[in-house]
This record gives structure tokens, C-alpha cells and sequence, in this order.
């Protein structure tokens, strides 16, 4: 297995970062404002030039609503991870009304095992 390199996934982040940040409406200073962080440090996050602190990265993923496997799984290699990653990217596009009755619908799968 091929090692990730930080520059890779500093310019997945970025390219994520950027487009959520679009599909929200927010300006790169509204979200510096609401990061709490420097319009330039945004600036290098979005363009793969800087990497993320944790506690940004949970502050973007909340402020943004970027479910996490949206940022890691072009990086999962593990075959017994995929099916996993497959339907979490199903759900990213599903109405919130579907998510709801398909989590119902795993209670009763869960339930009845």
C-alpha cells in the first residue's frame, strides 16, 4: 500500500473546502469570520498551500456541513471500507425526509438479528 501524502490530502481538503464554502453562499472573509481564523490562512487552506489543525477541520466539517467520509474517502484503500464508504455516499445525496426512514429501516435490520 502507497503511503498518502500530506500534500494530497491538503489538496483534497482544499478543493472541498472551496466548494462547500461556494454551495453555502459564504465569501472566503464570512467564513475567516466564522472560522475565527485569517482570510489568508483560508486562502491557503482552499488553493492545498497550508495544512488543517483538528480543531478547524471540526469547525469547517460543523460550519460548512461536510460529513467527514466526504473528506477521507478517496484516501481509504481498505477493501472491507468501501461498502461503508459507498453507501455514506449515497446518503450525502439523499433527501433528509430518506435518511430518516432509511435509518429506520436499519433499527429494524439491527433489531431483528
Amino acid at each position: 500500500m502507497s503511503s498518502v501524502l500530506k500534500s494530497d490530502i491538503d489538496n483534497v481538503f482544499g478543493k472541498i473546502f472551496k466548494d462547500y464554502r461556494i454551495k453555502n453562499k459564504l465569501t472566503q472573509e464570512q467564513l475567516a469570520e466564522k472560522l475565527d481564523i485569517s482570510l489568508k490562512y483560508i486562502s491557503r487552506i482552499e488553493n492545498g498551500n497550508s495544512g488543517i489543525k483538528t480543531q478547524t477541520l471540526i469547525n469547517y466539517i460543523n460550519i460548512l456541513g461536510i460529513a467527514p467520509n466526504i473528506l477521507f474517502s478517496s484516501f481509504i484503500t481498505n477493501d472491507s471500507l468501501k461498502p461503508q464508504i459507498e453507501l455514506s455516499n449515497k446518503l450525502n445525496i439523499m433527501s433528509q425526509e430518506d435518511i430518516v426512514l432509511l435509518n429506520n429501516i436499519a433499527d429494524l435490520l439491527i433489531n431483528h438479528h
